[in-house]
């Protein structure tokens, strides 16, 4: 049976997906001002004309990787500590991202980068960055709920601190492997947690 044939729309969101695929890829591989759209482009089997058609610059590129990267991790965040069996599944879900702990922070730490060099994308990583201390926040203040007692500051400043000790703590798994556990953040957070609960 022929497959079915894309509608423009579907075709033209199937490029983003591909040009964006490339990009993190390219990134990782050799930085984002080491990147040239044409590369992209090459990688992702199109045209330069491919890309701005779908993107105005790399700028918008990098915005759009940002967004679509961090809204994939904290749904799929979201959905592993949903209901009994949570703890478990975020640990294992640690575990699986150690195995490409170096391509995941190169990535991270280009965008960083590119951010610190190129101010007008600084409020797209913020974004991202309130996202993600966000959802912290919300899991933070769900467990002192689900026990009955206040937390010792406000939701938002706890999930800064545990949004920080993870960026750190994943630097320090990629430096030494052998001596840091694949679930450290995990590990690390679940003591937060016991000494941020105790009487």
């Amino acid at each position: 049976m022929p497959s079915k044939r894309l509608t423009r729309e579907e075709s033209r969101a199937r490029t983003r997906d591909l040009l964006l695929e490339a990009a993190a890829q390219l990134f990782a591989e050799r930085g984002v001002n080491g990147t040239s759209v044409e590369q992209i482009a090459e990688r992702a089997g199109f045209t330069r004309g491919a890309f701005y058609g779908n993107f105005a610059d790399k700028h918008e590129l990098v915005r759009e990787l940002l967004q679509r990267r961090t809204e994939r991790e904290l749904a799929e965040v979201r959905a592993l500590t949903a209901g009994e069996g949570g703890d478990e599944r975020l640990r294992e879900w640690n575990r699986e991202r150690a195995e490409h702990l170096e391509q995941w922070l190169a990535l991270r730490l280009e965008l960083l980068l590119h951010a610190l060099r190129h101010p007008e994308v600084r409020p797209a990583l913020a974004e991202r960055e309130d996202m993600a201390r966000d959802a912290h926040a919300h899991a933070i203040a769900a467990r002192f709920r689900t026990r009955g007692v206040e937390p010792p500051a406000d939701p938002q400043q706890l999930a800064l601190i545990v949004h920080a000790l993870e960026d750190g703590l994943l630097l320090q798994r990629m430096l030494a492997p052998d001596r840091l556990p694949a679930d450290v953040v995990v590990d690390a957070v679940a003591l937060l947690d016991r000494l941020w609960t105790r009487d």
